[in-house]
């Protein structure tokens, strides 16, 4: 198989023979998840869909990805990336894709010369891996309902028609693992914690109480008279539009109040534990997400640079160094990358780097330059002495 454009001699036969299974179950799932959702729907359904921690988290990396200022071999490049497939944002929905998913199909879309004229990311739940005899992949087959269409990996000139980028799994050679897979606990809790609050405030913030029927006979209420009661009980004064309505009693029954403890109530420490690792699972600070901070964010200015230099910019490294090797086909020597010179979260920085640098009167321009990122000055021939003009010396 032709990775990327370029398959040396013999190169295959050298190769480790990897799994041949590229099963993986629906939701990219190896193992049951106990109480809350273990398939990649049910949990995108929980977490970025009704979670508004994990879904602010994974937008916050997605849209410092895809708003990043760029810097390429090629203006093209740039061009290709910026340019919108279907509506489709190409960095930002791979970026969301990575970190819900584990995995980015980027399917490249040629003209009738062959060129790169668009870029679109595949649903990476309806894609799978197909691979030859040792287990290396030759093509994706993506799946929707009951229409499955094969891509090839590589065209015959050895040029990638499918770019998968992914996210380490050390339990698996075809697929990587999601941060959404690890948070799912943690925004099972955060939903629950949501849902009982809920139940609790349509209740008035209490168990409103007990009915005691005392007639003083030691009878006890039929099993119609209790499912009357119950009934009439549910219409007139439940739920939250209730709250407050006088009641009248009769035929031997009384109202026993009742309550919850305030360390029964305390679901707000809780929320915002989970919380907490919903952010740590996405790489994101959890004061960017308006929760008490670590001390190891001083401030809100720290918290940002944080989150360009442990989420956002590792992201883009992994996308852009991705994409632009798979473009050498068409674009040889391509290179991507994010211009950190542009970037106002990292100006302090680069900033630093800059006056360290200069003051290094050991290093010559273009060395400076080199440790910068910048090409080196082209060397200029020595001014010429200036000559006096004739008969100035008479």
């Amino acid at each position: 198989m032709k990775i990327f454009g370029w398959k040396a001699a013999g190169r295959d036969d050298a190769r480790p023979a990897l799994s041949r299974s590229a099963w993986r179950s629906a939701g990219g799932s190896w193992a049951s998840l106990g109480d809350w959702p273990s398939g990649y729907e049910a949990q995108v359904r929980d977490a970025y869909r009704r979670n508004p921690i994990a879904q602010r988290a994974v937008k916050l990396v997605a849209e410092g990805v895809a708003s990043a200022p760029l810097t390429a071999s090629d203006p093209a490049l740039i061009d290709l990336l910026a340019a919108r497939s279907g509506g489709q944002a190409l960095t930002d929905t791979i970026t969301a894709h990575l970190l819900l998913h584990g995995n980015a199909y980027v399917q490249l879309l040629t003209d009738a010369a062959g060129n790169p004229v668009e870029l679109y990311a595949l649903r990476p739940e309806r894609v799978t891996v197909e691979p030859d005899a040792r287990g290396w992949p030759v093509a994706y087959q993506y799946r929707v309902l009951d229409r499955v269409t094969r891509l090839i990996a590589d065209d015959p000139d050895g040029r990638p028609q499918i770019v998968h980028l992914k996210t380490h799994d050390p339990l698996h050679d075809h697929y990587g693992l999601g941060a959404l897979e690890a948070a799912s606990g943690a925004v099972a809790i955060h939903n629950a914690a949501t849902r009982w609050n809920k139940a609790l405030l349509d209740n008035a913030a209490r168990p409103s109480g007990a009915l005691v029927y005392s007639p003083g006979d030691g009878s006890v209420l039929s099993r119609d008279q209790f499912d009357r009661l119950r009934s009439e009980m549910d219409t007139s004064f439940a739920g939250a539009g209730n709250a407050g309505r006088p009641m009248l009693l009769d035929g031997g029954l009384t109202w026993q109040s009742m309550s919850l403890s305030p360390a029964d109530m305390d679901f707000v420490s809780l929320k915002a534990a989970a919380a907490r690792e919903i952010a740590m699972a996405f790489g994101v600070p959890p004061m960017l997400l308006g929760l008490p901070g670590d001390a190891t964010y001083a401030n809100y200015r720290e918290a940002n640079r944080a989150l360009w230099r442990l989420a956002i910019l590792p992201m883009a490294d992994l996308i852009l160094t991705g994409l632009a090797q798979a473009l050498r086909g068409w674009f040889p020597g391509a290179t991507l990358a994010i211009d950190q010179n542009q970037v106002s979260a990292l100006a302090e920085d680069r900033e630093r780097l800059w006056a360290q640098i200069g003051a290094a009167d050991f290093l010559t321009s273009n060395e400076k330059r080199a440790l910068l990122g910048f090409a080196p000055l082209a060397s200029t021939p020595p001014e010429p002495a200036p000559t006096e003009p004739a008969g100035a010396s008479a």
